[in-house]
Protein backbone atom coordinates (compact mmCIF):
# COMPACT_ATOMS: atom_id res chain seq x y z
CA UNK A 1 0.00 0.00 0.00
CA UNK A 2 1.50 3.38 -0.98
CA UNK A 3 2.81 5.63 2.18
CA UNK A 4 1.30 8.27 2.98
CA UNK A 5 -2.05 9.85 5.54
CA UNK A 6 -5.32 8.92 3.86
CA UNK A 7 -7.19 11.87 2.36
CA UNK A 8 -11.07 12.27 2.75
CA UNK A 9 -11.23 10.40 -0.64
CA UNK A 10 -9.72 6.97 1.55
CA UNK A 11 -11.65 7.62 4.13
CA UNK A 12 -14.88 7.26 2.23
CA UNK A 13 -13.54 4.26 0.84
CA UNK A 14 -12.32 3.10 4.03
CA UNK A 15 -15.69 3.17 5.49
CA UNK A 16 -16.99 1.06 2.11
CA UNK A 17 -14.70 -1.20 2.97
CA UNK A 18 -15.32 -1.62 6.88
CA UNK A 19 -11.91 -0.13 8.45
CA UNK A 20 -14.49 1.99 10.24
CA UNK A 21 -17.63 1.47 11.19
CA UNK A 22 -20.80 2.97 13.75
CA UNK A 23 -24.12 1.21 13.90
CA UNK A 24 -25.95 4.30 12.62
CA UNK A 25 -23.73 4.38 9.56
CA UNK A 26 -20.71 7.72 9.17
CA UNK A 27 -21.93 11.17 8.59
CA UNK A 28 -20.94 12.62 5.40
CA UNK A 29 -20.38 15.90 7.52
CA UNK A 30 -18.00 13.74 9.80
CA UNK A 31 -15.27 13.65 7.04
CA UNK A 32 -12.44 16.13 6.87
CA UNK A 33 -9.87 16.50 4.20
CA UNK A 34 -7.47 14.46 5.83
CA UNK A 35 -9.50 12.76 8.74
CA UNK A 36 -12.86 11.86 10.05
CA UNK A 37 -14.63 13.60 13.49
CA UNK A 38 -15.21 10.71 15.59
CA UNK A 39 -18.66 11.16 17.76
CA UNK A 40 -19.22 10.64 21.23
CA UNK A 41 -21.75 7.84 22.14
CA UNK A 42 -24.73 8.00 24.87
CA UNK A 43 -23.13 7.02 27.83
CA UNK A 44 -20.84 9.05 29.61
CA UNK A 45 -18.79 7.55 32.72
CA UNK A 46 -17.17 10.17 35.45
CA UNK A 47 -13.72 8.37 36.66
CA UNK A 48 -11.35 8.49 39.96
CA UNK A 49 -8.36 8.76 37.39
CA UNK A 50 -7.40 8.85 34.04
CA UNK A 51 -5.60 4.96 32.99
CA UNK A 52 -4.11 3.10 29.88
CA UNK A 53 -5.23 -0.39 29.28
CA UNK A 54 -1.38 -1.89 28.35
CA UNK A 55 -1.97 -5.34 27.35
CA UNK A 56 -5.67 -5.71 28.34
CA UNK A 57 -8.71 -4.25 26.86
CA UNK A 58 -10.21 -0.85 28.43
CA UNK A 59 -13.01 -3.24 29.38
CA UNK A 60 -10.91 -6.18 31.21
CA UNK A 61 -8.89 -3.49 32.70
CA UNK A 62 -12.02 -1.79 34.63
CA UNK A 63 -13.07 -5.06 35.75
CA UNK A 64 -15.78 -7.76 34.99
CA UNK A 65 -18.55 -6.22 35.66
CA UNK A 66 -18.60 -3.67 33.14
CA UNK A 67 -17.91 0.25 32.93
CA UNK A 68 -21.06 1.14 35.30
CA UNK A 69 -19.84 -1.05 38.09
CA UNK A 70 -16.13 -0.83 38.04
CA UNK A 71 -14.17 0.65 41.28
CA UNK A 72 -12.90 3.17 38.64
CA UNK A 73 -16.26 4.74 37.91
CA UNK A 74 -17.96 7.56 40.64
CA UNK A 75 -20.82 8.02 38.01
CA UNK A 76 -22.69 7.57 35.10
CA UNK A 77 -24.17 10.32 32.90
CA UNK A 78 -26.41 9.97 30.05
CA UNK A 79 -25.37 11.91 26.81
CA UNK A 80 -29.13 11.94 25.03
CA UNK A 81 -31.48 14.35 25.10
CA UNK A 82 -30.39 17.52 26.65
CA UNK A 83 -26.70 15.81 27.52
CA UNK A 84 -24.75 15.95 30.63
CA UNK A 85 -22.69 18.61 31.89
CA UNK A 86 -18.70 17.30 32.67
CA UNK A 87 -17.39 19.04 35.81
CA UNK A 88 -13.81 21.09 35.43
CA UNK A 89 -10.47 19.11 37.11
CA UNK A 90 -13.20 15.58 36.89
CA UNK A 91 -11.65 13.11 34.07
CA UNK A 92 -14.45 11.14 32.20
CA UNK A 93 -14.40 8.04 30.06
CA UNK A 94 -17.33 8.26 26.85
CA UNK A 95 -17.19 4.93 24.04
CA UNK A 96 -17.46 6.61 20.92
CA UNK A 97 -19.89 5.85 17.97
CA UNK A 98 -17.21 4.75 16.15
CA UNK A 99 -15.39 1.49 15.88
CA UNK A 100 -12.25 -0.06 13.89
CA UNK A 101 -11.19 -2.93 12.04
CA UNK A 102 -7.73 -1.71 10.33
CA UNK A 103 -5.75 -3.82 7.67
CA UNK A 104 -2.11 -4.68 9.50
CA UNK A 105 -0.39 -1.81 7.20
CA UNK A 106 -2.75 1.11 8.38
CA UNK A 107 -2.52 2.72 11.56
CA UNK A 108 -4.60 6.01 13.46
CA UNK A 109 -3.75 8.90 15.57
CA UNK A 110 -5.78 11.26 16.73
CA UNK A 111 -6.11 14.60 18.20
CA UNK A 112 -8.40 16.96 19.51
CA UNK A 113 -10.73 19.33 17.46
CA UNK A 114 -9.44 22.99 17.36
CA UNK A 115 -12.62 23.95 18.97
CA UNK A 116 -11.98 21.84 21.79
CA UNK A 117 -8.49 22.95 22.24
CA UNK A 118 -9.48 26.16 22.32
CA UNK A 119 -12.03 25.61 25.42
CA UNK A 120 -9.25 24.19 27.40
CA UNK A 121 -10.56 20.72 27.32
CA UNK A 122 -8.36 17.68 27.64
CA UNK A 123 -8.75 14.42 25.45
CA UNK A 124 -7.19 11.51 24.58
CA UNK A 125 -8.38 8.75 22.56
CA UNK A 126 -7.66 5.01 24.11
CA UNK A 127 -7.59 1.59 22.47
CA UNK A 128 -7.45 -1.45 23.49
CA UNK A 129 -4.05 -2.98 24.99
CA UNK A 130 -2.08 0.18 24.34
CA UNK A 131 0.70 1.70 26.30
CA UNK A 132 -0.04 4.82 24.55
CA UNK A 133 -2.61 8.26 24.21
CA UNK A 134 -3.86 9.46 20.88
CA UNK A 135 -1.70 6.27 19.29
CA UNK A 136 -4.12 3.62 17.55
CA UNK A 137 -1.61 0.82 16.18
CA UNK A 138 -1.62 -1.09 12.71
CA UNK A 139 -4.14 -3.71 12.27
CA UNK A 140 -6.10 -2.44 15.41
CA UNK A 141 -9.60 -3.82 15.81
CA UNK A 142 -12.35 -2.44 18.18
CA UNK A 143 -14.20 0.13 20.06
CA UNK A 144 -12.98 3.31 21.05
CA UNK A 145 -13.09 5.58 23.63
CA UNK A 146 -12.23 8.96 24.70
CA UNK A 147 -10.43 10.44 27.93
CA UNK A 148 -12.56 14.04 28.53
CA UNK A 149 -11.32 16.26 31.09
CA UNK A 150 -12.47 20.08 30.70
CA UNK A 151 -9.81 22.42 32.27
CA UNK A 152 -11.38 25.95 31.98
CA UNK A 153 -15.13 25.60 31.68
CA UNK A 154 -17.46 23.15 32.35
CA UNK A 155 -18.94 21.98 29.15
CA UNK A 156 -21.78 20.25 27.86
CA UNK A 157 -21.96 17.80 25.86
CA UNK A 158 -24.61 15.39 23.97
CA UNK A 159 -24.34 12.37 21.74
CA UNK A 160 -22.75 12.68 18.38
CA UNK A 161 -20.94 15.95 19.69
CA UNK A 162 -17.39 15.61 17.99
CA UNK A 163 -14.59 16.85 20.02
CA UNK A 164 -11.86 14.52 18.11
CA UNK A 165 -10.67 13.38 14.66
CA UNK A 166 -8.69 10.66 13.61
CA UNK A 167 -6.28 10.30 11.14
CA UNK A 168 -5.25 7.39 9.22
CA UNK A 169 -1.51 6.68 7.86
CA UNK A 170 0.45 3.82 6.18
CA UNK A 171 4.04 3.50 5.94
CA UNK A 172 6.39 6.79 6.77
CA UNK A 173 4.94 10.01 6.54
CA UNK A 174 5.98 12.77 8.09
CA UNK A 175 9.10 14.73 5.74
CA UNK A 176 12.32 14.95 7.09
CA UNK A 177 13.95 18.43 8.03
CA UNK A 178 16.12 18.25 4.31
CA UNK A 179 12.91 17.88 2.52
CA UNK A 180 10.92 20.01 4.36
CA UNK A 181 13.34 22.35 3.76
CA UNK A 182 13.23 21.81 0.38
CA UNK A 183 9.80 21.65 0.00
CA UNK A 184 9.67 25.30 1.50
CA UNK A 185 12.47 26.52 -0.78
CA UNK A 186 9.90 25.80 -3.89
CA UNK A 187 6.71 26.61 -1.92
CA UNK A 188 6.97 28.95 0.86
CA UNK A 189 5.23 27.91 3.61
CA UNK A 190 5.90 30.88 6.17
CA UNK A 191 4.44 34.20 5.79
CA UNK A 192 4.87 37.62 7.36
CA UNK A 193 2.40 40.10 8.56
CA UNK A 194 2.20 42.02 5.38
CA UNK A 195 1.95 38.52 3.46
CA UNK A 196 5.52 38.65 2.15
CA UNK A 197 7.43 34.69 2.04
CA UNK A 198 9.75 34.61 5.48
CA UNK A 199 12.82 33.26 3.63
CA UNK A 200 14.00 30.08 4.20
CA UNK A 201 17.49 31.24 5.45
CA UNK A 202 14.94 33.24 8.14
CA UNK A 203 13.51 29.93 9.65
CA UNK A 204 14.37 27.02 11.49
CA UNK A 205 14.05 23.35 10.85
CA UNK A 206 14.27 21.34 13.71
CA UNK A 207 12.34 18.22 13.29
CA UNK A 208 9.67 20.18 11.74
CA UNK A 209 9.26 23.59 11.20
CA UNK A 210 9.49 26.09 14.52
CA UNK A 211 7.04 28.93 14.74
CA UNK A 212 6.93 31.38 16.98
CA UNK A 213 4.32 33.60 19.55
CA UNK A 214 3.45 37.02 18.76
CA UNK A 215 2.96 39.86 21.35
CA UNK A 216 2.77 43.16 19.16
CA UNK A 217 -0.67 42.98 18.77
CA UNK A 218 -0.10 44.69 15.62
CA UNK A 219 -3.25 43.38 13.68
CA UNK A 220 -5.54 42.50 16.77
CA UNK A 221 -5.85 46.74 18.23
CA UNK A 222 -2.89 45.79 21.00
CA UNK A 223 -4.60 42.73 22.04
CA UNK A 224 -1.75 40.00 22.27
CA UNK A 225 -4.41 37.17 23.82
CA UNK A 226 -7.11 36.09 26.12
CA UNK A 227 -6.84 34.74 29.81
CA UNK A 228 -9.96 32.28 30.86
CA UNK A 229 -11.75 33.69 34.28
CA UNK A 230 -10.86 31.49 36.95
CA UNK A 231 -14.88 31.02 37.70
CA UNK A 232 -16.71 31.02 34.60
CA UNK A 233 -20.42 29.99 33.32
CA UNK A 234 -20.82 26.46 31.71
CA UNK A 235 -20.66 26.21 28.28
CA UNK A 236 -22.69 24.20 26.03
CA UNK A 237 -21.02 22.93 22.81
CA UNK A 238 -24.43 22.56 20.64
CA UNK A 239 -24.25 27.01 21.01
CA UNK A 240 -22.74 28.45 18.29
CA UNK A 241 -22.19 31.96 17.82
CA UNK A 242 -24.32 32.21 21.74
CA UNK A 243 -21.93 33.61 24.60
CA UNK A 244 -20.36 36.47 25.61
CA UNK A 245 -16.78 36.48 26.04
CA UNK A 246 -16.64 38.73 28.61
CA UNK A 247 -17.94 36.42 30.90
CA UNK A 248 -15.17 33.97 30.09
CA UNK A 249 -12.06 35.80 28.83
CA UNK A 250 -10.19 38.62 30.42
CA UNK A 251 -8.37 40.21 27.32
CA UNK A 252 -4.58 41.02 27.15
CA UNK A 253 -3.35 43.90 26.19
CA UNK A 254 0.44 44.49 24.76
CA UNK A 255 2.90 44.69 27.25
CA UNK A 256 4.87 47.74 27.66
CA UNK A 257 7.99 45.41 26.53
CA UNK A 258 8.69 42.27 24.31
CA UNK A 259 7.68 40.38 27.01
CA UNK A 260 4.83 38.86 29.09
CA UNK A 261 4.44 36.43 32.01
CA UNK A 262 2.26 33.63 31.68
CA UNK A 263 0.69 32.45 35.51
CA UNK A 264 1.42 29.20 36.56
CA UNK A 265 -1.75 26.94 35.78
CA UNK A 266 -3.81 29.70 33.90
CA UNK A 267 -5.55 29.36 30.71
CA UNK A 268 -4.24 31.72 27.34
CA UNK A 269 -5.43 31.74 23.96
CA UNK A 270 -1.76 33.42 22.49
CA UNK A 271 -1.31 34.03 18.15
CA UNK A 272 1.56 32.82 16.24
CA UNK A 273 4.01 35.42 14.86
CA UNK A 274 4.01 33.88 11.02
CA UNK A 275 1.56 32.61 9.27
CA UNK A 276 1.22 29.71 7.97
CA UNK A 277 0.42 27.52 4.49
CA UNK A 278 -0.48 24.07 3.65
CA UNK A 279 -0.65 22.92 0.46
CA UNK A 280 -3.43 20.42 -0.70
CA UNK A 281 -0.68 17.57 -1.38
CA UNK A 282 0.45 17.64 2.53
CA UNK A 283 -0.99 17.70 6.32
CA UNK A 284 0.33 18.94 9.06
CA UNK A 285 0.50 18.52 12.95
CA UNK A 286 1.56 21.22 15.59
CA UNK A 287 3.91 19.33 17.87
CA UNK A 288 5.55 20.44 21.26
CA UNK A 289 8.94 22.24 20.80
CA UNK A 290 11.52 20.92 23.43
CA UNK A 291 9.61 20.30 26.99
CA UNK A 292 13.31 21.64 27.80
CA UNK A 293 12.61 25.15 26.03
CA UNK A 294 10.00 26.17 28.92
CA UNK A 295 7.29 25.21 31.21
CA UNK A 296 4.29 25.79 29.41
CA UNK A 297 2.01 23.65 27.33
CA UNK A 298 1.87 25.42 24.08
CA UNK A 299 -1.27 23.56 22.36
CA UNK A 300 -3.75 20.93 22.68
CA UNK A 301 -5.40 20.54 19.21
CA UNK A 302 -2.44 19.82 16.52
CA UNK A 303 -3.83 18.82 13.25
CA UNK A 304 -3.70 20.80 10.09
CA UNK A 305 -5.58 20.07 6.89
CA UNK A 306 -4.30 20.17 3.61
CA UNK A 307 -5.28 23.68 2.21
CA UNK A 308 -5.34 25.18 5.76
CA UNK A 309 -4.05 28.97 5.06
CA UNK A 310 -3.92 28.34 1.28
CA UNK A 311 -7.63 27.87 0.59
CA UNK A 312 -8.01 28.38 -3.83
CA UNK A 313 -4.33 29.19 -3.44
CA UNK A 314 -4.92 32.81 -2.98
CA UNK A 315 -4.26 32.85 0.90
CA UNK A 316 -1.35 33.87 1.75
CA UNK A 317 -0.75 32.26 5.32
CA UNK A 318 -3.04 31.84 8.21
CA UNK A 319 -2.02 32.60 11.77
CA UNK A 320 -2.27 29.57 14.49
CA UNK A 321 -3.98 30.10 17.63
CA UNK A 322 -2.03 28.93 20.49
CA UNK A 323 -3.65 27.22 23.72
CA UNK A 324 -1.02 27.72 25.79
CA UNK A 325 -1.13 26.98 29.66
CA UNK A 326 2.35 27.50 31.84
CA UNK A 327 2.32 24.55 34.22
CA UNK A 328 3.96 24.78 37.50
CA UNK A 329 5.42 28.12 38.10
CA UNK A 330 5.11 31.44 36.62
CA UNK A 331 6.77 31.96 32.97
CA UNK A 332 7.80 35.10 30.82
CA UNK A 333 7.53 34.78 26.96
CA UNK A 334 9.27 37.24 24.86
CA UNK A 335 7.75 38.17 20.99
CA UNK A 336 8.56 35.72 18.48
CA UNK A 337 9.98 33.21 20.62
CA UNK A 338 9.91 29.70 19.40
CA UNK A 339 6.76 28.02 21.15
CA UNK A 340 6.07 24.82 18.71
CA UNK A 341 6.75 23.29 15.46
CA UNK A 342 5.09 22.11 12.73
CA UNK A 343 5.11 18.53 11.24
CA UNK A 344 4.46 18.16 7.46
CA UNK A 345 3.44 14.67 6.40
CA UNK A 346 2.71 13.33 2.53
CA UNK A 347 -0.87 12.49 1.59
CA UNK A 348 -0.92 9.44 -0.46
CA UNK A 349 -4.17 11.17 -3.14
CA UNK A 350 -5.28 14.90 -3.10
CA UNK A 351 -8.04 15.47 -1.10
CA UNK A 352 -11.13 16.35 -2.96
CA UNK A 353 -12.14 19.04 -1.06
CA UNK A 354 -9.14 21.07 0.89
CA UNK A 355 -9.97 23.05 3.96
CA UNK A 356 -12.04 26.14 3.97
CA UNK A 357 -13.09 25.25 0.41
CA UNK A 358 -17.35 24.64 0.96
CA UNK A 359 -16.84 22.88 4.37
CA UNK A 360 -17.88 25.52 6.45
CA UNK A 361 -14.21 26.02 8.34
CA UNK A 362 -14.23 27.96 10.89
CA UNK A 363 -10.78 29.48 11.26
CA UNK A 364 -9.48 29.50 7.43
CA UNK A 365 -8.61 33.70 7.48
CA UNK A 366 -8.02 33.67 12.21
CA UNK A 367 -6.46 36.27 13.97
CA UNK A 368 -6.96 36.26 17.40
CA UNK A 369 -9.74 33.77 17.07
CA UNK A 370 -12.32 32.50 20.45
CA UNK A 371 -13.75 29.05 19.80
CA UNK A 372 -17.03 29.67 18.04
CA UNK A 373 -19.36 28.99 20.43
CA UNK A 374 -18.32 32.90 21.55
CA UNK A 375 -19.50 35.82 19.39
CA UNK A 376 -17.21 37.24 17.42
CA UNK A 377 -15.43 40.40 18.97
Amino acid sequence: MPEGVLSDRELRAAVRDGWIAAADGIDDRQFQPASLDLRLGPQAYQLRASFLPFRETVQGRLGDRGLADSDLVIDQLTLTGAGATLQRGSVYLIPLLESLALPEDVRGRSNPKSTTGRLDIFTRVITDATPRFDEIRAGYRGALYLEVSPQSFPVRVQIGASLNQLRLLCGQTALSDPALEALYRETPLLYDDDERPIPAERTVFNDGLCMGVDLSGRLTEGIIGYRAHPNPPAVDLSRIGFYDPAEFWEPIKRPARDAYILEANRFYILLSKERIRVPPEFAAEMVVYDAGAGEIRTHYAGFFDPGFGWGDGSILGTKVVMEVRAREVPFMVYDGQTSFKVWFERLRSRPERVYGADLGSSYQRQTLTLSKHFRRL
